[in-house]
């Protein structure tokens, strides 16, 4: 395997991103949010970010009250908002401009779209609290994006986490990215990273630091 260097962790805007299109929205006519979202199961690559950016251009998102880049076409009477929101937050200071999508019935869909300077990024979050296995959590996600949030809002080994990671890599073959937020961590750990030599050793060391 290659050797990777202890900073490697840290990947903001992935060596292997997608890269899409520019689209012209008229070539594209709008068919409702349910429609929209349902067609990123079956389109990859440009086509990929092409429709993440057709969802956010067209898809009625408005700026959260009291926020800074971040928009929402989900209703504040969500069970999940707080957890979204607060995620949101933290990608945002971050430098990213955050969407977050609704989950209309019937269709396995993410939590956001992430944009930064013009990379569109599809995450599911995953909030970890109290013992909740973040093996089982991760795998929830398979199907719905290749993107995954983990906010860590509980103590969990850090061993043990970097195995679950490693985990979901090697059962979803599409993963490509987990983002582990805790506190003011925000560490990006790439399929790269954790195919990589000494993973779990220099993982643990940027994680506990």
């Amino acid at each position: 395997m290659e050797r990777l260097e202890d900073n490697d962790i840290i990947e903001y805007v992935l060596l292997d991103e997608e890269d899409g299109s520019v689209m012209m929205a008229a070539d594209n006519p709008w068919r409702g949010m349910a429609e929209e979202l349902n067609e990123l199961h079956f389109v990859k690559g440009a086509d990929f970010v092409d429709q993440l950016r057709h969802i956010v251009y067209w898809g009625g998102f408005r700026l959260v009250e009291g926020e800074t880049n971040i928009f929402s076409a989900l209703g504040e009477q969500n069970e999940d908002y707080d957890y979204l929101l607060n995620a949101a937050r933290k990608a945002v200071e971050h430098g990213y401009r955050v969407y977050i999508l609704p989950n209309p019935k019937g269709i396995r869909t993410a939590d956001f779209i992430f944009e930064r300077k013009g990379v569109y990024k599809m995450f599911d979050l995953k909030s970890i609290i109290g013992k909740s296995s973040v093996s089982n959590r991760l795998t929830e996600s398979i199907g719905q994006t290749n993107h995954v949030i983990l906010n860590m809002m509980t103590d969990y080994n850090a061993r043990l986490l970097a195995k679950d990671i490693k985990m979901y890599f090697e059962a979803n073959k599409d993963a490509r990215e987990v983002l582990i937020m805790k506190g003011n961590k925000f560490l990006s750990v790439s399929r790269r990273f954790v195919e990589g030599r000494s993973y779990i050793k220099m993982f643990m060391k940027r994680y506990l630091r």
